[in-house]
């Protein structure tokens, strides 16, 4: 626990709460722990993925052309 403790809290710069609520296979990914091929989820990558697929939609409302997955609210 200590190694991932120290991963996930110096390295990944998490929050306490943020690491405790990662499932295993959720910060294996985190780390590059994941299947070969899948890049490491730094930063970058994170803030790249969160403006392009936003929790909530942009001041104007509109959607992006991005498909979205079947759970969108919409029924």
């Amino acid at each position: 626990w200590a190694g991932l403790m120290r991963a996930g809290l110096r390295d990944l710069r998490l929050h306490p709460d943020q690491f405790w609520a990662l499932t295993p296979a959720e910060l294996g990914l985190m780390l590059g722990l994941g299947p070969a091929g899948l890049p490491r989820m730094t930063r970058d990558r994170l803030a790249g993925l969160a403006a392009r697929y936003p929790d909530a939609p942009g001041p104007s409302g509109a959607r992006t052309d991005e498909p979205r997955g079947q759970d969108d609210g919409d029924g």
